[in-house]
């Protein structure tokens, strides 16, 4: 009897997808889901000593919600969940010295205060996102260097948020 090439795969795929189902595989999404439900709308907080960069984290909240979660953004008369989203202030520490002792990289620090209320619920979250960076030796950290390493953090903190809410969603 002769086997074909593709007869093999088709029998590698039955059993990977058995045994995925048989374990009770679900994506973190659909935990997700089940705490978030389907329409969600947020508020970010414009804070006054970063206003710009609040735009780029409310944009970076969006993006994650609609790719990782799979969810419709609303607006809030809409939504089964509302995210109020606070930007702390971030904070720079050097990382890495030069051998004359000038700093040249950073480590950024954000924190994001998230409060999700749905059905009755209020629930507050501390997210928290890093980025290091390099910089020039004996340099000031410029504009553009502070709003890359925001948005980089944040999105970082973001998907601290998310994995938090799945663990939610898997003990339900």
């Amino acid at each position: 009897m002769h086997f074909y090439p593709h007869f093999y795969k088709l029998i590698v795929i039955s059993i990977v997808v058995l045994l995925l189902n048989a374990c009770g595989y679900r994506p973190s999404s659909k935990y997700a889901r089940e705490v978030l439900g389907n329409r969600i709308s947020t508020d970010v907080v414009i804070s006054s000593q970063n206003p710009e960069n609040t735009v780029l984290i409310k944009d970076g909240v969006d993006a994650a919600l609609i790719e990782i979660f799979h969810t419709s953004l609303t607006s809030l008369k809409y939504s089964d969940t509302n995210l109020k989203i606070v930007l702390n202030s971030p904070s720079y520490v050097p990382i890495q010295y030069d051998a004359s002792g000038f700093v040249i990289a950073y480590r950024a620090t954000i924190t994001l205060r998230i409060t999700r209320e749905s059905k009755n619920i209020k629930k507050h979250y501390i997210s928290r996102g890093t980025y290091d960076f390099a910089v020039s030796p004996n340099a000031v950290l410029t504009d553009q260097e502070r709003f890359d390493a925001i948005k980089f953090g944040a999105a970082k903190a973001i998907a601290s948020f998310m994995a938090q809410v799945s663990a939610e969603g898997s003990r339900i």
